[in-house]
């Protein structure tokens, strides 16, 4: 990680409720349910519960003539075959998940109880890059193939509790600096909700483009109440910078770099006091 990394925006009390760490792969199409079994034997120590859930369609960041967010349009697939799984390996409390496939491995830390402390990139960086490790040992000595990354994603969740900075879903310009609520007239009222989505070319020193950045902001009610949040999502995807594990977790890097200081971007300086902003801002 790079020193401008280390001089990153930091909160003593994020909102943050689940980061995840995917790394897209070419399919590995050997890789079915008694493999994904075999697998787990690998994470079951720390990882001892097991859920089955559809797969996760590919998403590809594209550029060009016609450059198209992977995010974009309706896709269709014919599929051949018996259906695929995704994999979930959790720990005991829920808060740690390891998510397999056969063209995707995903780490979530996510909160359950609320209470939960958020334990940083470093950590969840660390421990990704030994399950993706741990992956490509298993495919090799089973003879399945090999892992070869072509797409990295980085995804942060946040819940901007009402009461915090804000009362209605009308006050989103209380919470973003990008929402302007002024009016060219008094005819309007303040809305009674807004939402917002937005994407941002991500490019690493050079004008070529290596990935965007997604936004996307939307009311919604904890389930544990009545209570209304604002849900931020961002997530930074992109190709590799290399081969292999390093030239992912190098993006993984550039990745998070953008979802921090975008999420700060994008946020008020009211919003950072209430987080308790810590790094001289």
């Amino acid at each position: 990680m790079t020193d401008m990394q280390a001089s990153l925006p930091d909160f003593e009390d994020p909102p943050v409720v689940e980061v995840a760490l995917s790394l897209q792969f070419d399919a590995i199409r050997s890789l079915r349910a008694p493999q994904l079994g075999l697998l787990w034997t690998e994470f079951r120590d720390r990882f001892p519960m097991v859920e089955e859930h559809p797969p996760i369609e590919p998403l590809v960041e594209r550029f060009g003539a016609l450059p198209r967010s992977a995010e974009a349009g309706i896709r269709f697939q014919m599929v051949k075959g018996p259906p695929t799984l995704r994999c979930w390996f959790l720990n005991q409390a829920g808060t740690e998940l390891i998510q397999v496939q056969r063209d995707r491995f995903i780490q979530n830390w996510r909160k359950t109880t609320g209470q939960e402390a958020y334990p940083h990139y470093p950590r969840l960086r660390e421990t990704f890059a030994s399950g993706v490790r741990i992956l490509a040992g298993f495919v090799e000595r089973e003879g399945l193939g090999e892992i070869k990354p072509n797409q990295c994603e980085v995804t942060y969740v946040n819940h901007l509790v009402a009461g915090k900075g804000w009362e209605g879903f009308g006050e989103l310009g209380n919470v973003l600096t990008v929402f302007n609520a002024r009016y060219s007239d008094g005819f309007l009222p303040r809305p009674e909700e807004a939402r917002l989505a937005l994407r941002y070319v991500i490019r690493n020193g050079s004008d070529a483009p290596i990935g965007r950045l997604h936004v996307v902001v939307e009311p919604g009610y904890l389930t544990s109440g009545d209570r209304a949040i604002y849900v931020m999502r961002l997530t930074a995807r992109g190709r590799p910078l290399g081969e292999g594990l390093e030239g992912a977790m190098a993006f993984f890097d550039i990745g998070r770099e953008w979802v921090v200081r975008g999420f700060t971007s994008i946020t008020t300086t009211q919003m950072h006091h209430l987080w308790r902003r810590k790094d001289g801002h």
